[in-house]
């Protein structure tokens, strides 16, 4: 009772906040299709669940699998897989928002800025898109905050019980994705937090190496859990797929450098803002002290953005929130100080409507019409206005579900991993009645399997992305030597590309 009177604002607010953010990030959570990548995590997810001997089915793509685990257990109570994983992505923006709460307090000493800090997050159209994907990015952004305040603990209080608490945080956090490595990485450089005024600062700084060290240690040994599958060695071939090797890097030092970093800054300022961008900058300049805290959370942001822009080979603009996420305490803290400057009613209310409004009307559009959002162009085209994207998935099911209630079916897909077949086995893999195999690639001629299936039951080909190895065909179009009707065809999103579904005409003729 009197820990709630002595902090009755601060929960209140908080409880108000946290209301907001289950609101917009529950809000139509399935209207997005779903996208490619999310298509692979749930199914995996699936499998593990099903079978004990799949638990590591991620590694064969190179992908950590926490956050498989986490969606696999959620999926024992949550029907729907996809609602599923993306549930998760709530339940870890809801933690990033706890964490930027004690985060910002523990840097700053002042429960108002955490809580502006917090409130940020809640609106950030950045974390509204990745709060609602069933993706690795939102867990992520998740272990950067906590490990960055477990980090920012040990340093100033060097404390065993802390050295074990980080070691566990930043090892999870390396079971969920390569870049949360980063926490590890700057472990040492906390130092800059390091009070060198103490009494016995030589005692002191030498306990606070062992403890790193000892949470740098225990956190590989947590993350070496998975050198128990055989496909451990997938991560490092999948990392190249996106980062140059050091000596691929050599061959070519700086060649995509620019590129790379305008790509970056681009995808930045329009997810984070200008206004905000200039509060950042603004929190150098409006206070003498917490100039080491201001290091630090520069410290998560610059030299991970630098490092994709020299090593980048692959980028899309989820690979920034981590490392944005860091700077939403810097904003906060020059909100805070226009507040103090600016006591009057009228003037704050200018305040909160000109930076929410910026916010806010991406997020408007993000939950009402995601094809028209103000995000980046990459995002709009993955998620909704291109191949990737899974508009009619959910219409296909249902057509898929009300055929099957006849009789046997046969369902093949252009393509073998990735939206299809995955997107489909989500929810017909298991239904009585359907039979789903995917192809690839597809050329002129129908695979033999689905000639057998068209003379015994009704047979379906589902295409849904450019078909290269057809000649004289549209995107969208089966090709032209097969004896198939078009029965289905759903646009996605503002963009050209179609998902079409064929039946195959029989009894089949060559």
């Amino acid at each position: 009772m009197r820990f709630f009177l002595k902090y009755k604002t601060e929960l209140i607010i908080g409880a108000i906040l946290l209301a907001v953010y289950f609101f917009i990030r529950i809000f139509h959570l399935l209207s997005l299709p779903v996208f490619t990548d999310e298509a692979i995590y749930m199914r995996w997810a699936q499998i593990a669940k099903q079978d004990a001997a799949e638990r590591f089915i991620s590694l064969s793509d190179g992908k950590q699998p926490l956050y498989v685990w986490v969606t696999m257990m959620l999926m024992r109570f949550i029907h729907d897989p996809l609602l599923a994983g993306r549930f998760v992505s709530v339940l870890s923006g809801a933690a990033t928002a706890i964490g930027l709460f004690f985060l910002t307090n523990e840097l700053f000493k002042n429960r108002k800025i955490a809580l502006i800090a917090s409130a940020i997050y809640v609106i950030f159209p950045f974390a509204l898109v990745y709060d609602r994907m069933a993706m690795y990015d939102s867990m992520v952004a998740t272990f950067i905050v906590w490990g960055m305040y477990i980090e920012v603990l040990l340093v100033k209080k060097i404390r065993l019980d802390l050295s074990l608490i980080a070691a566990l945080i930043i090892g999870a956090g390396m079971l969920v994705k390569t870049n949360t490595f980063f926490n590890l990485y700057f472990l040492p450089l906390t130092a800059v937090l390091f009070d060198f005024k103490q009494k016995n600062i030589k005692k002191q700084f030498i306990r606070w190496v062992v403890y790193i060290g000892i949470a740098a240690i225990l956190a590989n040994v947590y993350y070496s859990v998975l050198r128990l599958s055989p496909l451990f060695g997938m991560i490092n071939q999948k990392n190249h797929t996106f980062i140059y090797s050091f000596s691929d890097w050599l061959k070519h030092p700086i060649e995509f450098f620019s590129g790379n970093l305008y790509g970056l800054l681009d995808w930045f300022f329009t997810y984070f803002g200008w206004i905000p961008a200039v509060l950042v900058v603004m929190s150098f300049f409006i206070f003498r002290k917490f100039w080491r805290e201001k290091v630090l959370l520069l410290i998560w942001f610059i030299p991970p953005l630098l490092g994709l822009a020299v090593f980048g080979k692959v980028l899309y603009p989820r690979y920034l929130l981590p490392m944005v996420v860091s700077l939403l305490p810097l904003a906060a803290l020059s909100l805070w100080y226009l507040f103090a400057r600016f006591q009057t009613v009228w003037a704050r209310a200018l305040i909160v409507f000109i930076f929410s409004m910026l916010y806010l009307h991406a997020d408007y559009y993000i939950l009402t019409d995601f094809a028209h959002a103000p995000i980046p162009k990459p995002d709009l085209v993955q998620y909704v206005n291109s191949w990737p994207a899974g508009g009619g998935i959910k219409e296909s099911v249902m057509f898929f579900q009300e055929q099957a209630q006849k009789g046997p079916i046969f369902i093949a897909t252009q393509g073998t991993f990735g939206l299809m077949p995955f997107s489909l086995q989500l929810y017909l893999q298991d239904k009585p009645n359907i039979t789903l195999q995917g192809f690839w690639p597809i050329d002129k001629t129908l695979p033999q399997e689905a000639i057998v299936a068209s003379k015994k039951y009704p047979t379906y080909f589902v295409f849904y992305q450019p078909c290269p190895n057809c000649s004289g065909i549209n995107n969208e179009e089966a090709p032209i030597d097969w004896r198939a009707e078009k029965v289905l065809q759903f646009k996605k999103g503002t963009g050209l590309d179609v998902l079409t579904v064929y039946r195959v005409i029989a009894p089949y003729e060559k």
